[in-house]
């Protein structure tokens, strides 16, 4: 891929760009394999090399009438990377616009080194047919007026905004967002199809970064449980319900937790929606807002399958204890931390890793998706 701001040594966080794709994936399995041992080994998942983020995390730095979005240099200075090659026609696109409205919406970018000013980031996220969410995260709400004010011309701009928010971060710290979130717009949820599944995205609420690798991602996941065929199955870290909606069949008892209230909203959505449609097991299917340890811990019972989608920090050892104990079949393993996903894995003895897979969800960077079966012996 070919990407002027590594050329010029603006931007380096795509390292992996000199070399060659090939190179790359096949680097990312070397890496897995030295971690992980598995009975079987799949085809890895390849991505595209450019255009594949469906989401921005746009720093906002310079002045209010020329603002950069990007990141910061080392002296917290903006970089303005607006034609990176990462994103799709339809976010970038998107970039000119927001920078025009920052301007006119007079919202002040933060200084980090001085510790002032309003907007930190802009976050942007589209879909597959080219909507988009837009959330503004600010340091305080004295801008909003202006937002809602100046929002109306935006929309005009972009037709294709469908979801547009604030997010208050008011403390000054290395964060993508705060707590609080304030709608700007009616719609509050940005569809987010897979696989035929019309998948819902919340503010807040965590969505994988290349929707074509997640579609694969799902699709594994789903054969491995259909082979498996639980009675009933547990996703903890649902999410927005990737995993859990993917595993729905007649009969079938299938349970999400998750410990944004946000996702869970998300996944009901969905839900109800399949169960409109007819599909089997949409109706009984549950979410849970709870921390996914704590949860399983009191539940009390165990499912056939459990499905675990951690941070790169993984399940930890009390959720990997619980389900050594726990006389669960199969677990369906999704990690973005290969080395957690390891030490998970050594705490669960009684486990063997049957299959595994790389999917390239990060290209040009180490960063890769593993996906794991596990069985339990004996």
């Amino acid at each position: 891929m070919e990407c002027a701001y590594f050329d010029a040594a603006v931007c380096r966080s795509c390292a992996l760009i000199p070399t060659p794709y090939e190179r790359q994936l096949a680097g990312k399995v070397e890496h897995a394999r030295a971690l992980i041992t598995a009975d079987a080994w799949l085809e890895p998942v390849r991505s595209r090399e450019a255009g594949f983020r469906n989401k921005a995390k746009m720093v906002v730095g310079g002045p209010v009438d020329a603002p950069t979005l990007g990141i910061l240099d080392g002296a917290g200075a903006g970089v303005d990377l607006r034609e990176c090659p990462l994103y799709p026609p339809e976010i970038s696109a998107v970039f000119a616009p927001l920078a025009r409205f920052i301007t006119r919406a007079r919202l002040t970018p933060y200084d980090v080194s001085a510790r002032r000013g309003e907007l930190k980031l802009v976050l942007v996220t589209g879909n597959e047919r080219g909507e988009l969410m837009v959330r503004f995260v600010l340091r305080s709400t004295e801008s909003v007026a202006r937002i809602g004010k100046h929002l109306p011309a935006l929309r005009a701009e972009l037709p294709s905004l469908v979801v547009a928010s604030v997010n208050l971060l008011p403390e000054h710290r290395a964060a993508t967002e705060g707590e609080q979130e304030l709608p700007l717009t009616e719609a509050e949820e940005l569809p987010m199809p897979v696989n035929g599944i019309p998948l819902t995205l919340r503010p807040q609420s965590f969505f994988q970064t290349n929707t074509e690798v997640a579609a694969a991602l799902y699709r594994q996941a789903a054969a491995w449980i259909e082979r498996a065929a639980p009675g009933s199955v547990w996703d903890l870290y649902c999410g927005v319900g990737g995993f859990a909606l993917h595993a729905l069949a007649a009969g079938r008892d299938v349970v999400g937790v998750e410990v944004s209230e946000q996702a869970v909203r998300s996944a009901q959505a969905t839900a109800a929606r399949l169960a409109d449609a007819g599909i089997p097991g949409a109706a009984d299917a549950r979410f849970i807002a709870a921390d996914a340890t704590t949860w399983a811990a009191a539940s009390g019972r165990a499912p056939d399958l459990v499905i675990v989608n951690p941070p790169r920090r993984g399940i930890g050892a009390e959720l990997a204890g619980w389900i050594e104990r726990s006389g669960v079949r199969t677990v369906v393993y999704s990690s973005c931390n290969t080395e957690s996903l390891a030490r998970d894995v050594a705490a669960m003895p009684s486990y063997r890793v049957a299959e595994a897979r790389v999917l390239d969800m990060f290209p040009h960077t180490a960063h890769y998706e593993l996906a794991a079966l596990l069985t339990r012996q004996g």
